[in-house]
């Protein structure tokens, strides 16, 4: 009786295994490069937020600086006054040194002169323009109005303005909010819709199998980014939210794929047959006894489709199937960029590409870390 009253105190006080999430947990905190990836992503997700509440880029759309003025680290261009009157010197025309009347209109223009009282203005050959003067005060008084409008703009920006005089910065950061929601909610859309269609064909098997799999083998054989094309391109309507559901409709069948082969795997096996036997319904072997065994996988999936899906947002953006007018994105800012760059104007291209890239790299490098500490495999 002693010996098996220790047996059990020594069972009793032995501790439990560590959960396969608390391990993942460890193993993520021990990356360190997992760890600055994800304070990126979060930092890019405050930004979100902040754009979202009107805190930041609430007026992106507000002309703020003069037309393509240069981000401040290049300083302000030529002064247009300059640079106009250097064109209009250009294109004076010479006086003809040949010119066998040149004495004689010279003459007769200062004879006009002298009977209009100079009123008028009098050009090369002697022609009077009678609205000189009115276009003249016309002319000082748009110009005045312009000039005070100009005064009132800034030259240069941290990173540079558009076309419009719009804050490049600000606009990166309301497009950054587009590209992100998009990509999250289409994310979430496409895994809801492959893990659910995934466990019934992996769950059930037979006939339901070979339906869900034609389904599936419909989509596949098509190219996915020749179908999100012609998907958009039927619709004709752009919004985030037609974009939310073309990706998320059509961008399933990764997820379904894997699911159905955890659910094919782990039907067969005894803590389901146990359920099964005792009488548990469909629905809760399905989502509540198998799902939280695959539900890294699922995981995994919604963090690798988020950066897919942003990058498949800015393709359709820059090819004109995306977002609406007035609306920004990276891949608007990208489209409006093709233009500026041929005139040298490439901080817009710069900003969006910059904050894209980085936001995909780190992404990425936090889902490889993140599904290899998932991986039960690992120790």
């Amino acid at each position: 009786m002693l010996g098996i009253f220790n047996k059990t105190k020594a069972t009793a006080s032995t501790p439990a295994s560590t959960g396969l999430w608390k391990l993942a947990m460890r193993r993520l905190k021990a990356d360190k490069l997992a760890m600055v990836s994800l304070f990126v992503v979060l930092c890019y997700f405050v930004v979100l937020l902040l754009s979202m509440t009107g805190v930041v880029a609430s007026n992106w759309n507000k002309e703020v600086a003069v037309s393509y003025a240069p981000p401040s680290f290049i300083g302000a261009e030529l002064n247009e006054t300059a640079k106009t009157k250097a064109s209009a010197e250009d294109m004076a025309l010479p006086e003809n040194p040949v010119d066998p009347l040149k004495d004689v209109i010279a003459e007769l223009n200062a004879e006009i002169a002298t009977e209009q009282g100079g009123a008028n203005a009098i050009d090369y050959y002697g022609v009077v323009d009678p609205l000189a003067e009115d276009m003249k005060a016309i002319d000082q008084q748009l110009g005045g109005h312009l000039l005070d409008q100009q005064s009132e703009l800034k030259q240069t920006l941290p990173f540079g303005a558009d076309k419009w005089g719009q804050d490049v910065l600000q606009k990166t950061i309301k497009g950054a909010e587009t590209s992100i929601i998009v990509g999250v909610v289409a994310a979430l859309l496409a895994v809801v819709i492959g893990t659910i269609l995934g466990a019934i064909s992996g769950y059930f098997g037979g006939w339901v199998d070979d339906i869900l799999n034609w389904f599936y083998n419909i989509f596949t054989s098509i190219p996915y980014l020749l179908l999100v094309l012609a998907i958009a391109a039927v619709l004709q309507q752009k919004g985030i939210l037609s974009i939310v559901l073309i990706l998320g409709l059509t961008g399933w069948t990764g997820v379904y794929r894997l699911i159905r082969a955890e659910y094919m795997k782990h039907t067969s096996r005894e803590y389901v047959l146990a359920a099964k036997a005792i009488g548990v319904s469909h629905f809760r072997r399905i989502f509540v006894h198998i799902f939280p065994n695959v539900s890294h996988i699922a995981l995994v999936q919604i963090s690798i489709l988020v950066v897919a899906f942003i990058k498949s947002e800015v393709i359709l953006s820059f090819l004109g199937f995306g977002v609406p007018v007035g609306v920004v994105s990276w891949g608007s800012m990208l489209n409006e960029a093709q233009s500026e760059l041929i005139l040298g104007k490439w901080w817009q291209l710069i900003a969006a590409s910059v904050a894209m890239a980085v936001l995909v790299t780190a992404f990425s490098m936090f889902t490889d870390a993140l599904r290899d500490a998932l991986d039960p495999k690992l120790k």
